[in-house]
């Protein structure tokens, strides 16, 4: 597998005025892909790490590591000497809600604020997601102007609305935080949602929902990276943005694309829509009742992810951002093709 990846023309732009970024979450999917495109053109970069396998990951990658977690006091000194902060970090479980998920997500991105305010880091990208808006209900075509449910989905789209909110309520003049919202992350060296998936194809367990026809937005992780770039250059603090690969797409479409991509043949099998959101209402129930000690096979939280439509307009960071895709989904997958192993 290359370390290469589509390079977008203002990754070398130089009205680019931060040259030392700190990244939480830099030994992750999205994170290991942030670190590639901005050492590709010399920015340094330093990633949060808190074990040894992931110092080696990042270091690797042409990151410098900084060993500790959002909560160690010196957090501040790790942070010293960088100008922006992108933070990527997230517990991204779509089980039943844990204190766990609240604490990383909430009160770690509140701390981690904290700390790049007093090292002087001059602007924060916020990585969140489209599920801050999730309810099991479908969301279709919708811009940043649409509110935050008062029911989310579960305990993941609790905590990152949460965490937006936090990190809103930070930005400043002199401390501008802006928010991205991307769905569907897919691409190259995915480690999470990819290999889940084709686990479940391989196992006989995936399933069509009602045929899986509905629409959904994707954002290839390179064009996330490039969105993280244009944010820092050009993103007005304070502000919202969905990014994402441009028009939707079926969502049976999308990941019968990403299956046979890998070399597997896509399954057939479909279930009703109406069956599968009973399966989900009867397993939150059960995690709720058990007080935890029971791990549903499905719930809500993992229903709105990937049984209705979410689509929504990327009108705004074009706009504001200069925001285009610089790769496309037939390009993604030609690159996926590539890599079988």
């Amino acid at each position: 597998m290359t370390d290469s990846i589509a390079a977008p023309a203002a990754a070398t732009d130089k009205r680019v005025p931060f040259r030392h970024i700190f990244l939480t979450g830099g030994s992750g999917y999205v994170g290991r892909n942030l670190i590639r495109h901005f050492v590709a053109p010399g920015i340094a970069l330093t990633a949060l790490v808190r074990c040894d396998a992931s110092a080696e990951i990042v270091r690797a990658l042409g990151a410098v590591p900084f060993r500790g977690d959002f909560f160690d006091a010196g957090l501040a000194n790790g942070m010293a000497g960088c100008d922006a902060l992108v933070h990527a970090a997230a517990d991204t479980d779509h089980g039943p809600a844990t204190e766990r998920q609240r604490r990383v997500n909430e009160d770690g991105t509140q701390a981690v604020l904290q700390a790049a305010r007093a090292a002087g880091i001059s602007k924060v990208i916020h990585l969140s997601t489209e599920s801050v808006l999730a309810t099991g209900r479908p969301v279709v075509n919708v811009d940043e102007t649409m509110p935050l449910p008062r029911k989310p989905a579960g305990g993941y789209s609790r905590s990152k609305a949460a965490a937006e909110l936090i990190a809103l309520a930070a930005n400043g003049p002199d401390f501008p935080v802006v928010v991205l919202r991307p769905r569907f992350v897919w691409g190259r060296d995915d480690t999470t949602a990819l290999p889940t998936l084709l686990e479940a194809v391989r196992s006989g367990k995936f399933a069509w929902i009602s045929g899986g026809t509905y629409l959904t937005s994707t954002t290839h992780v390179a064009n996330l990276c490039h969105a993280v770039e244009l944010a820092l250059l050009r993103g007005r603090g304070g502000e919202v943005y969905f990014i994402s690969d441009g028009e939707p797409v079926a969502f049976r479409a999308m990941v019968m694309a990403l299956i046979e991509a890998k070399g597997h043949a896509a399954p057939e099998k479909t279930v009703p829509r109406f069956v599968v959101r009973a399966v989900a209402a009867i397993g939150d129930l059960m995690a709720n009742v058990s007080g935890g000690r029971i791990i549903p096979p499905l719930t809500l939280q993992a229903y709105a992810t990937s049984a209705v439509e979410v689509t929504f307009d990327i009108g705004k960071a074009r706009r504001e951002l200069g925001y285009a895709p610089v790769i496309s989904r037939e390009e993604g997958l030609t690159e996926l093709r590539a890599d079988r192993h």
